[in-house]
């Protein structure tokens, strides 16, 4: 129950007669006995209860703050979609070539989407490296960390995709780790981005990906090439995926276009 008003209408002023006093007694004794409504204790003579109101509580409040929440619309999905979808069966575990040839059947995108592989893991917190056979489609700027790297990170400016950097770069960048640390750019040897020298950098393959779960969810997220991509390019690169992931630590695994349904893998 929440806080409660009561509002009260005075009479006319009060005989100091002791005797009067002595009746409105006797009668307000007699009137709280019969009155069946709500009893409020300090009414004085004359006096009488017309409206009791009440307040909704903190707790309730709240109560209804969650109710609305819940109570959320379901997402419209377009016409595509809804066609899109009725070719995938839900509760089918697909071969990955299988998979892979319904995935670009049913994307409807006018432009050429990315074929993604989203894969639901034991726990949150896992981290595996990969290197793919061949290209996502997306051509990846890679740099080498240098003096004009540092003037450009000092203006927030990140125009690269990959940064190398030699151990005597490191402490120039260490200012900069809130700003590289979220995009996964800040070098460190397990993802083979800290190297000895310019030479080496030669060898980095640009198709190295670093794969890991969201902060608190055990779900991975990464892109495995296009849809217009060769069935044999992208079966190899997702091959590729799981097999840095562990297979052991997959729970599930599903291979989506930008825009279409998702298929479930039998992996």
């Amino acid at each position: 129950m929440g806080k409660t008003k009561t509002a009260i209408i005075s009479g006319e002023p009060e005989s100091q007669d002791p005797k009067d006093k002595k009746k409105r007694k006797e009668k307000q004794q007699k009137s709280q006995k019969e009155k069946k409504g709500v009893k409020v204790p300090g009414l004085k003579g004359g006096e009488r209860v017309v409206a009791v109101s009440a307040e909704p509580s903190v707790e309730e409040e709240k109560k209804e703050k969650t109710t609305k929440k819940v109570e959320r619309k379901a997402k419209v999905r377009s016409k595509k979609y809804i066609e899109a979808q009725a070719k995938v069966n839900k509760t089918k575990l697909y071969p990955l070539t299988e998979a892979i040839k319904l995935v670009k059947e049913t994307s409807y995108s006018t432009f050429d989407g990315t074929v993604e592989l989203h894969v639901v893991v034991k726990k949150a917190g896992i981290s595996a490296n990969a290197v793919l056979p061949h290209s996502t489609g997306k051509e990846k700027k890679i740099e080498i960390a240098k003096e004009s790297t540092i003037k450009k990170l000092e203006k927030g400016k990140v125009d690269f995709d990959i940064l190398l950097a030699t151990a005597d770069m490191m402490p120039k960048l260490v200012p900069f780790a809130k700003l590289l640390g979220p995009r996964g750019l800040m070098p460190n040897p397990k993802t083979g981005t800290l190297i000895k020298d310019a030479k080496e950098a030669k060898k980095f393959s640009a198709n190295k990906i670093n794969l890991k779960t969201e902060k608190k969810i055990p779900l991975i997220h990464t892109p495995v090439g296009k849809v217009s991509s060769k069935q044999k390019d992208l079966s190899e690169n997702i091959e590729a995926v799981l097999k840095g992931i562990g297979k052991r630590q997959i729970v599930k695994a599903y291979l989506a276009p930008t825009m279409g349904p998702s298929v479930k893998l039998n992996f």
